[in-house]
């Protein structure tokens, strides 16, 4: 990759980290599934408009708007409400690549060789030290609510690979489109009408930044970058940046919210992030392939980008690559 290509990696890596601490100062002013819903409506409008008509078909679009917007990101941002550090958060939701693995050979019967279960192996390895990291210094519902989150997000990439976009940033627009209301009316279920109305009553500049940071930096600039890359570059030239986002979100978290790192969680990190690499690990050959779709990011997405992208040879379609994020 050209130097300017390798910095803009990076950069977008960092964004997607630093997002993770972004939604956890968001959750001062707003309660989880309403920031979520104005998270998707803001990314969603005014680019709705912009990007032409559905590519994809409905049903898919509809799909993975509910696994990835709603159950996701709902579960993401309520686990991190309810008390999941932010650093954590971005660490523990790269297990999104084992449960797409798992999927993708029940659903898509591909069946992944031995150096991906070894990751799959290590990467929960991670997860259960992270476990006990958690159960020591947080919350037990806001970690399993998290771990629910990344698995919604593996049903997510295994939708979008059955729905093969041809492209990446329309299919995502109109995914973006699919969780507001749902997420809306979750909100006013949930968490209240009273509630919501004087979150959006005591929005100041600090909210709108949030509202921004995590919808166009983090959502638009961070997706069209990291599609840019993946049209230029093979997937597996430009995956390996992605593990860079559970560093930067645990570095920033550290350094803006002051959370603690132990021993264990940087153990955790090491393995997590080492058997995430082996997941995605692309078949000899891959770099002389065309990138293909992956799975969509943390519109993130993901907290998530969002968010981390790591796409795998068990997701590939044709077309262009779209990136995983908190």
């Amino acid at each position: 990759m050209r130097p300017v290509h390798t910095a803009l990696a990076v950069l977008v890596a960092a964004v997607w980290g630093f997002n993770f601490v972004v939604i956890e100062i968001g959750l001062d002013h707003f309660p989880p599934l309403l920031l979520s819903a104005l998270r998707f409506l803001v990314a969603a409008l005014p680019a709705v408009f912009f990007v032409g008509r559905p590519k994809a078909a409905w049903k898919w679009i509809v799909g993975v708007g509910l696994a990835l917007g709603v159950a996701k990101f709902g579960l993401l941002f309520t686990g991190m409400d309810a008390g999941m550090p932010a650093g954590l958060s971005s660490l523990v939701l790269q297990v999104q690549s084992v449960f797409t693995a798992v999927l993708a050979a029940v659903v898509l019967r591909e069946r992944p060789g031995r150096v991906r279960v070894l990751g799959m192996a290590v990467a929960l390895a991670g997860i259960a030290v992270a476990a006990v990291d958690g159960g020591t210094s947080g919350p037990v519902l806001g970690f399993t609510l998290v771990v629910a989150a990344a698995a919604c997000w593996g049903v997510s990439n295994v939708l979008t690979r059955k729905a093969a976009p041809p492209d990446a940033l329309n299919f995502m627009v109109w995914v973006c489109t699919v969780p507001v209301l749902p997420l809306l009316a979750l909100s006013l279920l949930l968490e209240g009408p009273e509630r919501d109305l004087a979150a959006l009553r005591a929005l100041d500049w600090s909210g709108v930044a949030v509202i921004g940071y995590v919808a166009w930096v983090s959502t638009v600039f961070g997706f069209v970058v990291w599609s840019h890359l993946l049209r230029r570059y093979p997937a597996s030239s430009v995956a390996p940046f992605s593990l860079l986002v559970p560093v930067f979100g645990m570095s920033c978290a550290a350094l803006v919210l002051g959370e603690s790192v132990s021993g264990l969680r940087w153990l955790a990190a090491v393995l997590l992030v080492g058997g995430v690499a082996l997941t995605s690990r692309a078949p000899a050959g891959a770099a002389r392939r065309a990138p293909s779709p992956a799975g969509l990011s943390a519109v993130g997405p993901p907290g998530a980008a969002a968010a981390s992208p790591v796409p795998s040879d068990s997701l590939r379609t044709s077309g262009a690559a779209a990136p995983r994020s908190g």
